[in-house]
């Protein structure tokens, strides 16, 4: 009788042995839930727009903006305005200076060094802006960060290639964006 409790209680352990492996194998993982959040709203870019526009300024406009949404934001082209001076399809990054140059019907537009275009310094002063297509070495060599030398590659340059654009510029051996940058006020390309 003994063997049958002892053959009894070795199948009730055995079978709860089972049933626990069953539910522990059966048993969902836990884990945490991921929370998933909509991607972060991009900054908008902040640029400062002045020179021949209507409302000169800092503008706050979304990402993926290009120079004639600035330009657009300011007002529109001021009437002695020379647009085709700035590239309008370039893509906006923050903190930008968009500059749009003046031009000035009573200069003669045949002068080598302006081409019949003011502009304004970063101090509000009045500047006179070199044409890139026709300027001399002299002139050239006023602008900042141009040389003698590098001027002489810019008149070669533009001896094969007449400048369209003043990014244009950058194409010239020597000159980057650095460069560009120290510069791109000052220069026109002309009508």
């Amino acid at each position: 009788m003994f063997n049958k409790w002892w053959d009894l209680l070795i199948g009730v352990l055995f079978g709860l042995l089972c049933a626990g492996l069953i539910l522990l194998v059966s048993k969902p993982k836990s884990g945490r839930a991921i929370l998933l959040r909509p991607p972060p709203t991009p900054a908008p870019v902040v640029v400062n727009v002045d020179g021949a526009v209507q409302i000169p300024g800092v503008y706050s406009l979304p990402v993926h903006s290009r120079v004639e949404d600035a330009v657009e934001a300011a007002g529109g082209f001021a009437e002695n305005a020379r647009p085709g001076s700035i590239n309008l399809a370039a893509l906006l990054e923050d903190g930008n200076h968009i500059y749009v140059p003046f031009h000035n019907a009573d200069i003669n537009p045949g002068t080598e060094n302006s081409g019949g275009s003011f502009g304004l310094s970063e101090s509000g002063e009045m500047i006179s802006l070199v044409n890139i297509n026709q300027a001399s070495l002299e002139v050239l060599v006023t602008l900042p960060g141009i040389g003698p030398v590098t001027a002489e590659k810019i008149i070669s340059f533009r001896e094969e290639h007449t400048f369209t654009r003043i990014e244009e510029i950058q194409k010239v051996p020597g000159i980057g964006p650095s460069t560009y940058n120290d510069i791109e006020m000052y220069i026109t390309v002309g009508e």
